[in-house]
């Protein structure tokens, strides 16, 4: 049941594109006024993503999907400097494959994946004690970009506007890599 679920959602996720949503209502998100703890513990400075390009990923260190950290760090490290912020948000929303406390996810991270990109602490991504973060892509979105399982992706643009998401079997491939590319050529303000 749940791979078919996952199935369809991939199938909907590549039937569907961000150009199908209508532009009207989407509003930025204001980074400054969302609080996240980082993994290590203290704030998250997301103030300083404003005019970024950010690539939200709920994660999960026991998923059959938790081998995409290693492609994560690599876009990462490929396009950091070019404005890309890589953002992991741990999650036990789905299968309860994030059990861990921080300490050990932020030591699985490590020293599984060399993860250097920012990892939040563990949230809850999807449904009503959504974190307000998910709650506001899910509104720009609606359900099909909203997380249904661990490894989606919701990529936002330099103007805070969601773009696009992905699924988890999607991957960290040549799709998710042009789309990435593209919001880096954006300007700030459209």
């Amino acid at each position: 049941m749940k791979l078919l679920r996952l199935l369809a959602f991939a199938v909907a996720g590549a039937l569907l594109s961000a150009a199908a949503w209508s532009q009207a209502g989407r509003q930025p998100v204001d980074w400054a006024g969302v609080s996240l703890e980082s993994i290590g513990g203290g704030p998250l400075p997301t103030s300083d993503y404003a005019g970024k390009v950010v690539l939200l990923v709920n994660t999960a260190s026991l998923c059959g999907f938790t081998g995409q950290y290693k492609g994560l760090e690599e876009l990462w490290r490929r396009y950091r400097d070019k404005g890309l912020v890589v953002l992991g948000v741990p999650s036990n929303d789905f299968g309860s494959q994030e059990p861990g406390s921080k300490e050990e996810i932020k030591r699985f991270c490590e020293a599984s994946f060399d993860v250097t990109f920012p990892l939040a602490d563990k949230q809850i991504v999807s449904g009503p004690n959504a974190h307000p973060l998910y709650r506001w892509a899910a509104a720009q979105t609606g359900t099909i970009g909203t997380p249904s399982w661990n490894f989606h992706k919701i990529l936002i643009g330099r103007d805070g506007r969601v773009i696009d998401w992905f699924t988890a079997v999607s991957g960290t491939g040549s799709k998710l890599e042009r789309a990435i590319e593209a919001a880096l050529a954006r300007p700030t303000s459209s």
